[in-house]
Parts: C-alpha cells; sequence; structure tokens
C-alpha cells in the first residue's frame, strides 16, 4: 500500500484503516454518486452536498454560475471533497464500542475550471452515471445552458481512503453479557423505475 501523499492527507486517527492506493480510491467514487463539497466563502466554512464523476485521475463537480460556492473555488480557494459508503450498522455488546461499517475518501486541494470539449466531456460522464448510453438518447445541452453551468475539476493528487469491516471490537469482559452483537448489513440499490407521465399527460390534453 502506497503512503499518504501529504501530511493534511494522513488518516490520524486509526491509522491502521487507512488505504492510500489508487484502486481503493478509485473504487469508492467510482461506486458514489453524491459528495460533501466544503470550502470557505467569506470568512465562514461551506459544505454542500453535490453529485460528482470520476475522469482519470480528475473529481468532476457542476453547478450554477450563480453559486458563491463555486464562484469562490474557481478564484482559487482551497477545498476537501468527502464521501461515504455506508456498508452496515455494526451493534456491539457495550455502548462505546458501537460502530458503523464504511468507505470514504477525503480529497484537498485548489478546483480547476473546466472548458471547451472538457466541459462537456464531462456533462456527458455525469449523465452517464446516472444511466450508461442515456447521452447519446437526450437532449444536448445548449449553448445558453452550458453558459449557465459551473464545471470545475479537482486533481486527485492529494487523497486518502479510510475503510472499516467487520465485526464490533468488543472488551473481553464484555463477551459474556446476554445482549445481541453484530453487523447489520446496508446496501444502496436501484429500485423499479418510474415513468414520467408529463408526456403523455400533455398529449391528452392537446386533443
Amino acid at each position: 500500500m502506497d503512503g499518504p501523499p501529504s501530511e493534511r492527507a494522513r488518516v490520524q486517527r486509526l491509522p491502521d484503516r487507512a488505504r492510500y492506493d489508487r484502486a481503493t480510491l478509485e473504487a469508492i467514487l467510482d461506486e458514489a454518486f453524491v459528495c460533501h463539497l466544503a470550502t470557505v466563502v467569506d470568512g465562514a466554512p461551506i459544505v454542500i452536498p453535490m453529485m460528482f464523476v470520476r475522469i482519470d485521475d480528475r473529481l468532476y463537480v457542476h453547478g450554477s454560475t450563480g453559486s458563491r460556492m463555486l464562484r469562490a473555488l474557481e478564484t482559487g480557494a482551497t477545498a476537501c471533497v468527502e464521501v461515504t459508503l455506508l456498508d452496515g450498522l455494526v451493534l456491539a455488546r457495550s455502548a462505546f464500542h458501537h460502530s458503523m461499517n464504511y468507505r470514504s475518501v477525503i480529497a484537498y486541494g485548489t478546483f480547476e475550471v473546466a472548458q471547451g470539449e472538457e466541459k462537456t466531456r464531462a456533462m456527458e460522464a455525469l449523465i452517464e452515471r446516472i444511466e450508461s448510453g442515456r447521452w447519446d438518447r437526450v437532449r444536448q445541452p445548449s449553448r445558453r445552458e452550458l453558459a449557465a453551468t459551473t464545471i470545475l475539476s479537482l486533481p486527485l493528487t492529494e487523497a486518502s481512503a479510510k475503510v472499516r469491516t467487520g465485526m464490533p471490537v468488543e472488551e473481553p469482559s464484555d463477551l459474556e453479557l446476554p445482549v445481541w452483537a453484530g453487523v447489520v448489513p446496508l446496501a444502496f440499490e436501484r429500485g423499479v423505475p418510474v415513468a414520467d407521465l408529463a408526456r403523455s399527460a400533455a398529449r391528452a390534453l392537446s386533443r
């Protein structure tokens, strides 16, 4: 396993759970749909959940050109991005040792503005994350829509992962307590699609 790329990317608490290899980082980012993006705006911290996508060694986010956070990031504000996948609830025999199984990534750095072909490619990748093949089936963004959208990219040069797996860590004296202990698995999965009936309703009204 590779070491941390920087001191601030080093996992300080429970370092045995740290993962610095590229394969683990990319696997977590490619499975998640939402990141939490944090920076400082006008002297105050701000954090926003955002859709994102990874392309090669960069992470892309998008939003309105009117977003004060994105405007701050455009001008070079330092950012922190966090992603978490929750895999299970860890129930121990003591209150203190309850926990969760998870996979997480934290990345630091300065965002750059995506323009031209890079911007279009990032928009396509964001749509493809929602459903593979969808970009070629939908209407492409107009010039006005592109102009109203900011897309920023963050190089994944300063990132680390942290992973917890397995059963609760118990005190030996607690093992005989008559309390159930173990893991309740959690999973994120796609449900049955629900169709948008707006088109059918519009047709009916036009008759």
